[in-house]
């Protein structure tokens, strides 16, 4: 994914570096219509105005995260001109002067690497020693930036395999089956390929194929084929299993965010104003019921008042770190940090679950990998078009095919997925390509590793304690050992064989299943996609932090709507199924009555290859 260096933009970006101005709450409510104003204020008796000062500065609702999740909800709860919504960011907006040329950074899909190589809109987390792991501490970049990770992330748009949500049925989450979700993902998306039983063509995220037509991404499907496996049309349709083209959240050469397809489209609404810079620290309570937030703007704290909701989307990280730090989650871990414990919620934090991927790495005999595009006069060449057309090379994060496979006897859906990139990454990307080399990334979907994070101090600026726990069972050893097979099996097919020279990475070295499994505990690494640590479930799961309506268990007035509220984690990348939570949640929050397909029809395997 790194394939242009910094050199190339280098003049770019000095133009580019700047500030962005801080919303004082005061000033969002300078430009707010007298008559909403009024609306979300209703007027206080004599006595309880002098009391409750501070409470005029209040909104109907108030979002706090303005990532995948919240700009969905700031743009659906704002449609009804009556809510007043504020969406608070920790970031920064994600365009200068409202350019997206000059915000290349973010909006070229092909330099989707230097904001996960720096902390500018990236929180920049970091696990604990991982003991399953040769003590390694693993990097975990998360969104801090209008559109959240999805202004970082490398654009794939994976729903996931309608048995997740069957899944997340059964275990709790009522309502959530693969009928009562799909409607969403299709009411969130507009495809370039157009509507169908499965596609949305009208909605805010334009989600699109790749272009560049490239020889090896070619190669990679027919090679699936060649092995075994089967071709599918649309990875997020009726037949997730297989290899095929992948959908990307790109629309005319651009990153298409939640903030693009979401937030600034409703903008222009006078009930909905975003404030950034603003670190939500605490959530505001009367007794057990959310009344508003604290934030600190410019080492000031601030506060600001709901009427009706809080809503929590601050992501697998920031949302259970808030819930704690506002007295919600284990009721010693909370004494012990000299936090007020509003409600006993021992999942809060717990229940962590990742995807682990590695890259299987294999020279290219011939000059047509992406390694040649990071020669200074084409990366020049490449840059310069697409700020002239957002056209080219710099259009795509190149991610652009990929598959899914059954790795053993027995799994009735896919459990390993694909990834092909015609390139070479090293450490997530800060580290410079040597060769024309290209690689699939692998991994399984379902691990059954659970970890836990928890907060460091009560102090709001320290990261909390992330231990996902990779690795600790037997099972997921095993299956990284398959992944690392089978990925050798694939590219050894003959449609690389043209192509195909010594394997890099884990080299000829490593053939034995010890020798294998040293390398997984070395090279393993996060695919980015923590989730499920404020866990949607029943109000009798003493584990649930949520219900199936996403509002907080035990108290009032207070919800969670991100990827933090899966009962467990799906099978493919979070963006999509994470947007349409927001959209689904969106609709319960309003009092809508839930879109519902039935008997959309699923790929069921026969036989286990």
């Amino acid at each position: 994914m790194s394939y242009y260096s910094r050199v190339v933009f280098s003049t770019l970006h000095a133009s580019a570096v700047g500030r962005f101005s801080k919303v004082k709450p005061t000033q969002v409510l300078q430009s707010f219509p007298a008559t909403l104003h009024k609306r979300a204020c209703p007027k206080l008796s004599t006595s309880a105005a002098a009391a409750n000062a501070e409470k005029a500065l209040s909104f109907n609702y108030v979002i706090v995260g303005a990532g995948s999740a919240g700009c969905v909800l700031a743009n659906r709860l704002s449609e009804n001109p009556d809510d007043s919504v504020l969406l608070l960011e920790a970031g920064p907006k994600d365009m200068l002067l409202n350019s997206k040329r000059l915000s290349w950074k973010i909006h070229m899909p092909a330099a989707l690497i230097y904001n996960l190589s720096n902390d500018k809109y990236n929180w920049y987390y970091h696990t604990t020693a991982q003991k399953h792991m040769n003590n390694r501490v693993m990097y975990w970049p998360r969104g801090r930036v209008w559109g959240g990770s999805s202004s970082l992330n490398a654009m794939v748009y994976i729903r996931g395999h309608a048995e997740d949500y069957n899944r997340w049925h059964n275990e709790g989450a009522t309502g959530w089956d693969y009928e009562h979700c799909l409607p969403y993902f299709k009411k969130a998306q507009a495809h370039e390929l157009g509507p169908n039983q499965y596609r949305g063509g009208s909605g805010p995220l334009h989600v699109s194929r790749g272009k560049t037509d490239h020889p090896l991404h070619h190669a990679f499907i027919e090679a699936g084929q060649q092995a075994g496996y089967l071709f599918t049309d649309d990875m997020n349709g009726f037949q997730q299993e297989g290899f095929g083209w992948m959908d990307m959240t790109v629309h005319k050469g651009q990153r298409w965010s939640s903030a693009s397809a979401y937030l600034r489209p409703a903008l222009t609404r006078p009930n909905l104003k975003a404030a950034v810079k603003t670190l939500t620290t605490r959530i505001l309570f009367e007794g057990t019921k959310a009344v508003g937030v604290e934030y600190m703007q410019k080492g000031e704290k601030k506060k600001v008042y709901a009427n009706k909701e809080v809503i929590v989307s601050g992501g697998s990280i920031n949302s259970p770190q808030l819930l704690m730090l506002s007295g919600i989650g284990n009721a010693d871990d909370l004494k012990n940090l000299g936090i007020p414990v509003v409600s006993h919620l021992p999942g809060v934090g717990q229940n962590l679950q990742d995807h682990l991927e590695l890259y299987v790495q294999q020279q290219c005999t011939q000059p047509i990998t992406l390694y040649q595009a990071q020669q200074p006069f084409l990366m020049v060449k490449i840059g310069l078009e697409w700020l002239g057309r957002f056209t080219g090379y710099g259009a795509t994060s190149h991610l652009e095919s990929g598959g899914f496979i059954r790795g053993h006897p027995g799994v009735t859906h896919p459990d390993i997925q694909f990834h092909f990139l015609p390139s070479q990454v090293i450490d997530h990307g800060r580290v410079n390509p040597k060769i024309e080399a290209y690689q699939v990334h692998v991994g399984p979907m379902r691990s059954t590793s659970r970890g836990w994070l928890k907060l460091k101090s009560a102090n709001p600026q320290d990261h909390p304690i992330i231990e996902p726990n990779y690795l600790s069972t037997d099972i997921d050893v095993w299956e990284f050992r398959q992944c690392v097979k089978l990925s050798r099996e694939i590219f050894a097919q003959e449609a690389f064989d043209k192509f195909r020279g010594q394997e890099v990475q884990p080299g000829i070295n490593v053939q034995t299943d010890k020798e294998i499994d040293a390398f997984v505990r070395e090279k393993a690494d996060s695919a980015y996609h923590p989730s499920c640590t404020c866990k949607m479930g029943q109000p009798s799961d003493p584990m649930a932090v949520v219900d199936p309506q996403a509002r907080v268990i035990g108290v009032e007035n207070l919800r969670v709507v991100d990827a933090s509220i899966m009962p467990s984690v799906v099978s493919g990348n979070l963006n999509a199924p994470t947007i349409m939570i927001a959209e689904k949640a969106a609709d319960v929050i309003k009092g809508l009555p839930p879109l519902h397909e039935k008997n959309v029809p699923v790929y069921r395997a026969k036989a286990q290859r």
